[in-house]
């Protein structure tokens, strides 16, 4: 059976294999450049930029010599989802194409055996990928990370659990469009239209939900110039901003325009900004998550995504025991 499943699916496994395998060489070679900019460390800079020369200027290095890179690994997100949807598409959809499970399914082995052997055999193999590419992934980011926090949209979807369940979710869903469809590419169109939309909603809507976020509140400082009125307000960039401005003396959270007519009222008084705003008692907000909730939000998600991952496998081995593909 195990000959057979490698057989089968060899060219999937092997193409992915060579994919990860290529970018994880160039991920390792640009990231030991970019962690050989810290000495000590990057996880030692963090949160000191701002009063540590050497970490400061190992940062500016960072952004201009590896900024770009950065960037680019925003899309890589999306890796996990081509390995999900790459195995689990033609899981059922090939057989079903090309007829050979009227053979597969009345030979000693039960069909019922036949599915589970092929599922868990791709699954595992989706999530050892993802996991090795997740794994070079997070250490790569170690500075960026050291920097922004993990909260940001850009680590948060390639660090941690996330990725393979994001994996594990796109397999459920190819492999459940496949028995469906009967064919293996609208299958994986499926599966990657049905993630994307999937997880920008969790992004938008269910993510800043999964815990109740804290507000912190401070009078605006005296000193400092215009610019520095709406300084962050929060202990830490890792922290995740959902929100911030300002409120009058009451907590009464103010508008943008009435924002805008106080910075018009200090300019018309040749008054420095912050002064105006702080004799008038006006404090600054911010609602975010703190860093130390990365965690609990992963495993939150992760589990959404697993959980309809399930479902789905659920349906597709329903179908086949009542031979409804």
């Amino acid at each position: 059976m195990t000959w057979l499943i490698w057989r089968q699916h060899r060219t999937e496994v092997c193409v992915l294999g060579l994919l990860v395998g290529v970018f994880g060489i160039a991920l390792i070679a640009l990231g030991t450049q970019a962690h050989d900019l810290f000495p000590g460390g990057p996880a030692r800079c963090a949160g000191e930029a701002g009063i540590n020369d050497a970490c400061a200027a190992s940062f500016r290095r960072l952004d201009e010599e590896y900024g770009y890179v950065e960037n680019l690994l925003a899309a890589f997100y999306l890796v996990p989802v081509v390995i999900g949807a790459f195995l689990g598409a033609p899981l059922l959809a090939r057989e079903l194409e090309d007829g050979t499970w009227q053979l597969a399914w009345t030979q000693a082995v039960p069909r019922m055996r036949w599915l589970a052997a092929k599922l868990a055999a791709l699954a595992g193999v989706t999530v050892t990928l993802t996991g090795m590419f997740t794994a070079v992934l997070t250490w790569f980011r170690q500075p960026f990370d050291a920097w922004e926090g993990r909260f940001q949209y850009d680590a948060f979807d390639l660090e941690g659990l996330v990725p393979v369940a994001y994996a594990l979710f796109a397999f459920g869903v190819a492999t459940a469009a496949g028995a469906i469809l009967r064919r293996s590419l609208p299958a994986f169109g499926v599966a990657f239209g049905a993630f994307l939309a999937a997880r920008m909603s969790v992004a938008l809507l269910a993510r800043p939900a999964y815990a109740t976020p804290l507000t912190s509140m401070e009078p605006v400082p005296v000193g400092g110039s215009k610019d520095h009125a709406g300084h962050r307000s929060v202990p830490s960039n890792a922290s995740w901003m959902i929100e911030r401005g300002y409120a009058d003396a009451t907590g009464r959270r103010l508008s943008w325009t009435e924002y805008y007519e106080l910075e018009g009222a200090a300019n018309r008084a040749g008054t420095n900004l912050n002064q105006f705003l702080h004799a008038r008692g006006v404090q600054q907000f911010g609602v975010y998550h703190p860093a130390d909730r990365f965690w609990t939000f992963q495993i939150i998600e992760a589990a959404l995504f697993v959980a309809v991952a399930a479902v789905l496998i659920g349906v597709v081995v329903w179908r086949v025991r009542r031979r409804m593909v």
